[in-house]
């Protein structure tokens, strides 16, 4: 029987209708907010692509359950993390070191390095490798990726 959830998303209430309440977030973002900043990577939690900030802590979205969240849960995708005029310090410094090649891993990236950077204002270049081992990147791009982060951190 379809459910309505309520979600706060990139700063506005939304309501959605799902089948499976077990259904992943990722699936809700993409599909019936059309959101693609999030990406479907390995499905499994593994890879990055589709990490979202929840309350501020980057979460893997494939394997966290619509069931799992509250209304009041403040979700924000790479859409709402800042904007074309605006864009988050991590984003800027992204473009800026040309970090994003094919694009699998850049969601990730950009989103746990600005949960990073919320919670370590100035991390180490150690720091920086290990928050981020846990995302995958196809082409090799981490070392423009390393610099982009320090950039980001140079310049909050």
């Amino acid at each position: 029987m379809p459910r309505t959830s309520s979600l706060h998303v990139n700063g506005r209430a939304v309501s959605v209708r799902v089948d499976d309440p077990e259904t992943p977030l990722l699936y809700v973002l993409r599909n019936d907010l059309e959101l693609h900043g999030p990406r479907f990577g390995c499905g499994l939690g593994q890879c990055g692509a589709c990490t979202v900030h929840i309350d501020g802590a980057a979460v893997r979205s494939c394997v966290t359950p619509l069931s799992s969240l509250t209304p009041d849960q403040k979700i924000v995708t790479l859409e709402g993390l800042g904007t074309q005029e605006a864009p988050h310090p991590v984003q800027a410094a992204f473009i800026a070191e040309q970090a994003a090649q094919c694009g699998y891993c850049i969601n990730g990236m950009v989103m746990q390095s600005a949960a990073l950077l919320t919670r370590n204002a100035k991390p180490s270049e150690a720091e920086i490798k290990q928050e981020l081992a846990g995302n995958l990147c196809r082409c090799g791009t981490h070392a423009r990726i390393l610099r982009a982060v320090k950039r980001a951190a140079s310049s909050i």
